[in-house]
């Protein structure tokens, strides 16, 4: 598990600083009953403002501010593409999803800011 969690975390830190990324990304609730599925060009900055509630809608009224899941893309039509994709399946299929990657549901923030 924590092999995959290196190379998640590499992967961000080597594409964050290079050219314009962007990441889709699943954050919960702390007791994991919420998910919600999202698009970004900066993620720690839109996982910052789930935190903080600075956002009103879903993430706020159901204090979805855990980020347990994110995939990076050089392209921003794939990004909202797959975004479009996950929105679209059921609960299962993004429970699997998170599983695959952090079958703990750890709060990846915390290791993205680093």
């Amino acid at each position: 598990m924590e092999n995959k969690f290196n190379s998640v975390i590499l992967s961000y830190n080597q594409t964050a600083s290079c050219s314009k990324q962007y990441y889709i990304y699943i954050v919960t609730n702390y007791s994991n009953t919420a998910i919600y599925t999202g698009v970004t060009s900066n993620l720690i900055k839109r996982i910052y403002e789930h935190k903080n509630k600075l956002v009103q809608g879903f993430t706020s009224k159901y204090n979805c501010n855990k980020l347990v899941y994110f995939e990076i893309f050089s392209d921003i039509q794939e990004a909202i593409k797959r975004e479009k994709y996950i929105k679209g399946k059921k609960r299962k299929f993004k429970i699997d999803l998170i599983h695959s990657l952090n079958p703990d549901w750890i709060d990846l923030y915390d290791m993205i800011i680093q």
